[in-house]
This record gives structure tokens, sequence and C-alpha cells, in this order.
């Protein structure tokens, strides 16, 4: 089988993850204006991003297999857990923590998707987790243990929430985000009623909703099934590279000289890693192409 169209459905699938995290990184700011409780943002976002699904799907097909319900659970937990964290501690401390995730799909991606990881992966998950470190050192705090806590325990479910949307590569993804969408708002949404959003808030609330999660949701499901797990969560590292820059337009918070190196290093750090995956697809093409016919 000519492996030309992978290396060109890859490709596609990396475009797409990085739209996706492009379109995640404006759910800390949001999150952050919207005056209402974390469980009552995780409930009201979900609803909103559950009709979008629905749209969408029209006619959801779910087969409650073990991929299926565990990303959907990871991802629910994912959610509440982030949610929680940015309310409760400083957004590049939730956003540090959760992106740890890269260091659990190595890990438990290999026993559970049998996915081979090479040494330069590994080496990929030090040098970004570095940059990480660099780009968030001078905001990290030692306030907020809760969210710090839950930032953590965010990593490791958004982890299983990639691996299990990755074990379904061969099916329907989606159907776990409307899933984890509904749970969370089955959850949340009773805590409206204590805590109340304003008129803005409803409005930025939407628009977590539909272009914060709705959207990103359809690209990422579509995407999963071309790159590995740990492409996936790589290039998902754009998210808070982004947020940070968006902090500054909005807020005027500069990011100081060690973010912006941390910055340059996951960025090239990602961009080389998707470029040294292609190169070789395209190099196996052109060999089967130049071959003689015996």
């Amino acid at each position: 089988m000519s492996t030309a169209p992978l290396s060109k459905e890859r490709s596609r699938a990396m475009l797409l993850l990085a739209a996706t995290a492009a379109m995640w990184s404006i759910g800390g700011l949001l999150i952050k204006i919207v005056d209402a409780s974390p469980l009552s943002i995780a409930g009201a976002r979900s609803a909103i991003t559950s009709i979008v699904l629905l749209i969408y799907l029209r006619r959801p097909k779910f087969n409650w297999s073990l991929p299926q319900v565990g990303a959907a659970i990871s991802s629910s937990a994912t959610a509440i857990l982030f949610i929680t964290a940015t309310k409760t501690t400083t957004a590049a401390n939730a956003i540090l923590l959760q992106s740890t995730a890269p260091i659990y799909v190595a890990i438990f991606g290999f026993w559970l998707l049998k996915e081979k990881t090479t040494k330069y992966d590994w080496l990929t998950v030090a040098v970004v987790m570095g940059g990480m470190g660099l780009f968030f050192v001078e905001n990290l705090s030692t306030e907020g243990l809760l969210g710090n806590f839950c930032a953590l325990l965010s990593g490791i479910s958004y982890a299983f929430f990639v691996i299990f949307m990755r074990m379904q590569k061969d099916g329907s993804p989606l159907e776990s985000a409307l899933l984890a969408n509904i749970i969370t708002a089955l959850i949340g949404l009773p805590f409206l009623c204590r805590s109340v959003p304003s008129t803005s808030g409803w409005l930025f609330l939407l628009i977590l909703g539909v272009f914060q999660l709705g959207i990103p949701h359809i690209l990422y499901s579509s995407a999963i099934k071309k790159a590995t797990a740990l492409e996936a969560v790589l290039i998902s590292i754009v998210e808070p590279i982004l947020n940070p820059v968006l902090v500054f337009l909005v807020l005027g918070e500069a990011p100081g000289i060690y973010a912006l190196l941390g910055g340059a290093i996951v960025l090239v750090s990602i961009t080389l890693k998707c470029v040294l995956t292609i190169i070789p697809l395209k190099i196996v093409s052109e060999d089967k192409k130049e071959q003689p016919l015996e």
C-alpha cells in the first residue's frame, strides 16, 4: 500500500491539532473573566458544547465500549479539574501542571496502545517539558495548593483521554466527546442555582461552548485518527504558549525573557518532531516509486 496518502493525512491531522490547540487557548482567559463557580462554568459550557456536537452528529452512535466510556469520563474529569484549577490557582500553574500529560501518554500509551515510543520521542518530551518549565518559572507560585493538585490530576486525566481517543482511531471518537460533555453538564448545571453568571458572563460561556470546546472537539476527533497519541498531546502544548499571548493582548501582562525562551524551545521541538515524522514517509514513498518492476 502506498504511503503517500498517509503522509498527507498525517500532515492534515497535525494542522487540525494545531488549530484545535489555538482555539483551546482562549479558555484560560475566558474562564478567569466569567464570574461564576468552577462547576457552574463547567456545566454551562458543556451543555452548550453538547448542543453543538448533537447538531453535527445528528444521530450519535454509542457503543458503550471501554475506549468510548473511558475517553468520556477522562475528558469530563479533565474539564472539571482544569476549570477548578484555573479558578483557584494561577493560570500559569494550571497550564504547566496539566501539560505534564505527554509524560503519562508516553508511559501508558506504550502499554495500552502498543505504539512504539522511540528515544527521539522521549527526547522530545524532555525538551518540551524543559521549555515549559522555562516558560512559566517566573510566574510559578506556591499558593493555591488545591488548584495545583487539581491541575496535576487534570494532566493525568487528559493523558488518558488522548489514549482512549486514540483507541477509537477506526471508529467515531466524537461520540466520546459528546458523552463527556453530557456527563459534565449533568454534574455542573445544578450549581448554576448558586452561582449565576452575568449577561456578559453568558456571552463568554457561549464562546467557550461553541468556539473553545465544541468546534475543537470536532477537529480533534478527526485528527486523532491519523496522529499518534504522543504527537497529539505534544502539538496540543501549543495551547499554553498562545494563552499568555492572549493575556498580554487583553490584560497587558508581558512574559519575561525566560518565558519567551521557553516558548521558542517548545515550538521548535514540536515543529521538528512533526517534520521528522513526515519526512521518512515521503522518502519511503519515493523509494517505492523508483523501484523497477520485476
